[in-house]
């Protein structure tokens, strides 16, 4: 019997937003709902007794830089990464398709996420049928990444929910690379999934902490008949328990929308639909609309270590570090639940910032998690009242 389920709830009478319960063996997640990133193995800031504290329900890390250090043998013999890092909830973990793109591209992923100064060494050496093979940022020794160890990894890692192996394309390769990379991705979902349902150090369908579930990825960039053949793909090609949206997803926000209005209904509601890499509010108001039942990104714990805190409204984020708030005695929302905005101040924040004091980062990171979390249940709370468009507009009033 599985440990696992895919329920809709309520289905909005105006849009494709649906509400959901997705069952793990660690737990049950109501959808929409936010992933956090412990990308490396740790919330940044933050400890997960904290984020749960702060409702938060599923967390995420990412297979290639755990395969570096500390090594899913190590992960495994702690009975699975949920007792490394003391997590008891829901997991997911990342292929390590994105790193292929990331490290592959340099600064083309930081000028899509928003991060146009970063400079990066390439790492990635070389793509091809086998795998992709990388020099290691720790060592400089060479790696290959292929979709039988990117398996073999997420199952000593023992996340709940793991994604089959893939290239992230970037918006800048032409049409005929993101067709051959798409191509290429399916016959390494092929891989991955036949790697899953095999014997290695677990039975089939089994990790280091117990029974794991796989999704399937969406590639083709920003061209419709590119998507629809690999929607195509991900339904009917291979059985996978979820569906990730991945990829390119064009370089704008209007063609990120496009690209998930056209993809992510014709997915309908046999799978949870995951956008991979998206986290900024507006973008889940609008996201939602169209079937998408998780999100991870790292911006609301990168956000607060920059001394940013997430509010409501238009303007959407403060900067705790400017002096404006060098004597505000006000909390950050004087109507947040949150540890912080109920306990501190934004002068007392700002002066830990200004003092180079730790506390700040994990003070803001508290109320960030909050506040994606509290967004989350607002979501779900008017999707289930037909009201989301209304919420929609309030939020940003």
């Amino acid at each position: 019997m599985t440990n696992f389920s895919w329920k809709v709830g309520y289905k909005s009478k105006k849009n494709s937003a649906r509400t959901g319960t997705l069952t793990t063996p660690h737990g049950k997640i109501n959808t929409p709902a936010f992933i956090f990133c412990a990308t490396k193995g740790a919330l940044k800031a933050s400890t997960t007794n904290l984020a749960k504290e702060n409702n938060t329900q599923i967390i995420l890390s990412n297979t290639y830089h755990l395969m570096l250090q500390p090594g899913g043998e190590l992960i495994a013999n702690h009975g699975g990464l949920h007792k490394f890092l003391n997590w008891d909830g829901p997991m997911l973990t990342d292929s390590g398709g994105f790193q292929i793109f990331s490290l592959g591209y340099g600064s083309v992923a930081d000028e899509i996420k928003g991060r146009t100064n970063t400079k990066r060494d390439k790492t990635l050496l070389n793509i091809s049928e086998e795998g992709s093979l990388f020099k290691s940022y720790l060592d400089g020794s060479f790696k290959l990444l292929s979709p039988e160890k990117s398996i073999e990894i997420q199952r000593d890692i023992g996340a709940d929910l793991i994604l089959v192996f893939d290239e992230c394309t970037p918006f800048h390769v032409d049409k005929t690379y993101t067709e051959s990379s798409m191509r290429r991705s399916h016959r390494w979902a092929t891989r991955s999934l036949n790697r899953f349902n095999s014997f290695i150090n677990y039975k089939p369908t089994y990790g280091s902490a117990g029974e794991q579930k796989l999704y399937g990825i969406v590639q083709g960039g920003i061209y419709e008949d590119l998507r629809e053949e690999s929607i195509d793909f991900n339904l009917n090609k291979i059985d996978t328990f979820g569906i990730a949206i991945g990829g390119s997803l064009g370089s704008s926000k209007e063609e990120m929308y496009k690209v998930v209005n056209f993809t992510a209904p014709k997915l309908g509601t046999k799978h949870p639909i995951h956008l991979l890499g998206i986290g900024d509010p507006k973008d889940i108001w609008t996201l939602v609309k169209n079937g998408i039942d998780t999100f991870d990104c790292v911006s609301p714990t990168r956000l607060a270590r920059h001394g940013s805190a997430l509010i409501k409204g238009k303007i959407g984020k403060i900067n705790i570090k400017n002096n404006e708030f060098s004597d505000d005695l006000s909390p950050i929302d004087i109507n947040c639940g949150c540890s912080t905005c109920k306990k501190y101040s934004k002068a007392y924040i700002h002066y830990l910032f200004k003092a180079g004091e730790l506390l700040g980062l994990q003070l803001i990171t508290a109320h960030n998690i909050y506040f994606m979390n509290e967004l989350m249940q607002l979501i779900r709370d008017s999707i289930k009242n037909d009201r989301l468009e209304e919420a929609e507009k309030e939020w940003f009033s």
